[in-house]
């Protein structure tokens, strides 16, 4: 991407290639996907859940498909068993035996998500791009219905920090790399979370950056990823990426990565956030503790969103909670404009689903409205950094222009390209300018 023939990405056909391949491949042969993971090697299930009629032909060839899936589940656990052993186990673990088994585990991992290719055969009965388990409104009113009236309530830094285990480290090309894993706050998701740490090598007391993915993104599971921040590391950045609730690590059985928050939503993008802020708070407290230098936070799409709702919310933190700086990478002013209106958020097709559970968007938006950043920007402007893609529909443009417009964020803290939000990421692989400007604001900080 950074070579010659990058630039062809970043015009307009890649965005909506992208769409296309979202909608007829990617996001269909994920559904089928989770329909394996919980059919766990049983066809007839499979056939159940998917709601499908076969040829005994087809029938018989699923067979092999979902042997082969059951197969690679079982390496993947087998390696998960052994990469957990080596990083958090008791016993010590030579150097070059951490990194042959993260190795394993990556590619272990990627084979498994790949398995999407074998299921192709079924893409002519139109399989749906998501599962569609759409809670009640009286089932959302009982956990959240608080949230509308007062939305403080609901991202309070936890009474009790919980206690973060960190793993053994590998040094890679740009320094080390190790995980820290903690039980998440939320009393909904009631999970582990985890997060990798790209700590720069011979640098005291790095700034730190935690920064967020974007939806259906699982960067621990998958190679060949466009990695719009790893410039950040570079640049002498401890960057902390920790897995969103639902996604890696963190997804529920018969769901692909991401999926359970469109899924469920309203319930499950409230679930999500909720815990995300949460930990954020845990995360900025380790990272206070762990290094004298500024600690800062970022995203890109759904990782931006819970940029800027915690930069919000952590005006009611201690001191020590609060980002010095934010980095916003696809970002709008108003979550109903990614999460309802956005072209990926129609891509799952669950407004319709909700309208069937007696949801509308209305109904929807009055709880979406808790999770929107502050009317004002809750830390100083000049260390806010924004990366706008005009023809991104995914997170609106108009949206995040109004934003930093209201927020009267400084020009030259401003980067409005003419890319979508699938081409944004590559030409920010071959223009690292905003990511230099972020750069040079953290390093004028004093803590």
């Amino acid at each position: 991407m950074r070579g010659p023939f990058g630039g062809f990405f970043t015009l307009p056909w890649f965005d909506r290639a992208s769409m296309y391949f979202l909608r007829k491949l990617y996001l269909p042969l994920s559904r089928l996907w989770g329909v394996a993971d919980e059919a766990q090697g049983s066809v007839p299930r499979f056939v159940e859940i998917a709601q499908i009629e076969m040829s005994q032909r087809q029938y018989q060839r699923l067979g092999k498909v979902i042997f082969r899936f059951e197969t690679s589940r079982a390496r993947v656990d087998a390696i998960d068993s052994a990469w957990h052993a080596a990083f958090f186990g008791k016993w010590q673990t030579p150097q070059v035996n951490l990194v042959a088994i993260e190795k394993a585990r990556k590619d272990a991992h990627q084979a498994h998500n790949m398995m999407r290719r074998d299921l192709r055969f079924l893409l002519h009965f139109k399989p749906q791009a998501s599962r569609y388990d759409i809670p009640s409104r009286e089932e959302v009113e009982t956990h959240y219905g608080a949230i509308r009236n007062d939305p403080g309530a609901f991202f309070k830094v936890p009474a009790e920090t919980p206690s973060i285990e960190q793993s053994r480290s590998f040094g890679a090309a740009d320094g080390n790399q190790y995980w820290i894993r903690f039980q998440s706050p939320s009393s909904r998701t009631r999970d582990l979370v985890y997060a990798r740490v790209h700590e720069p090598a011979g640098i005291k007391n790095p700034p730190t950056i935690i920064y967020g993915h974007g939806i259906c993104v699982e960067f621990d599971y998958l190679e060949g990823l466009v990695d719009e921040v790893d410039v950040l590391c570079r640049m002498g950045f401890r960057v902390v990426r920790p897995e969103a609730p639902f996604h890696g690590r963190r997804r529920p059985r018969g769901y692909y990565g991401g999926e359970y928050i469109s899924a469920t939503s309203p319930l499950g993008v409230l679930d999500t956030f909720t815990a995300a802020v949460a930990e954020r708070a845990v995360l900025m407290d380790w990272c206070r503790h762990t290094s004298d230098g500024p600690v800062t936070m970022g995203g890109s799409s759904l990782g931006a969103l819970i940029a800027q709702l915690v930069s919000g919310q952590a005006q009611n933190w201690p001191q020590h909670l609060r980002p010095d700086a934010l980095l916003l990478i696809m970002h709008c002013s108003k979550i109903e404009d990614a999460l309802i209106h956005g072209s990926i958020a129609k891509l799952f097709g669950a407004l319709e689903a909700k309208h069937e559970r007696g949801w509308s968007v209305t109904t929807v938006s009055e709880y979406f409205e808790a999770l929107n950043p502050p009317r004002q920007a809750a830390i100083d402007t000049a260390n806010i950094v924004s990366i706008l893609g005009k023809y991104d529909q995914a997170t609106p443009f108009p949206g995040g222009l109004e934003l930093i417009d209201r927020w009267q964020l400084p020009p030259e803290n401003r980067f409005i390209w003419p890319q979508g939000h699938f081409s944004l990421p590559i030409a920010l692989t071959r223009n690292d300018a905003p990511l230099r400007r972020f750069h040079q604001i953290v390093k004028a900080l004093k803590r």
